[in-house]
């Protein structure tokens, strides 16, 4: 069989930021639907996903956020808090993580086959446990200041 070469993969993770609360979505407990590279089942996570090809990053978190939220965001209110470098065994994701304030809509489950709820959480009380990469993205934002 034929060894074929892995690259990393790019993903978005999206802070929404409403009266010091973000968004945070509890990824489904099974690995199967959990769908995370990464291995986040069972965590709480941002909104957001994977770039397809040929899409800009504003374009991806505003699609990923809709998709998964039924949030619209403003694009061109966002912008990019946090770049960090998620490595497991088996997958690698170069991880943009943006900060939005600008947004409309309510939150709804939209995937519940992936996310089972979607919760509002003060700043300073993130629930655990974290889908890693997110996890990421949020001290950054706290801290000011972007450690891979």
């Amino acid at each position: 069989m034929k060894d074929v070469k892995k690259h990393p993969k790019v993903g978005v993770g999206v802070i929404l930021l409403k009266n010091n609360k973000i968004l945070l979505g509890k990824r489904h407990e099974d690995p199967a639907k959990a769908d995370s590279q990464l291995h986040g089942e069972g965590t709480w996570t941002l909104p957001g996903g994977k770039l397809d090809f040929g899409e800009n990053l504003e374009d991806c978190a505003a699609r990923e956020t809709l998709e998964e939220t039924s949030i619209k965001i403003n694009k061109d209110s966002i912008k990019i808090i946090s770049v960090t470098n998620d490595k497991v065994k088996d997958a690698h994701f170069v991880t943009v993580g943006f900060l939005c304030e600008d947004f409309e809509g309510e939150k709804k489950v939209m995937e519940p086959d992936e996310i089972t709820e979607w919760k509002w959480f003060d700043l300073d009380n993130i629930p655990s446990p974290m889908f890693f990469p997110s996890e990421k993205v949020i001290k950054n934002f706290i801290n000011k200041e972007n450690k891979f």
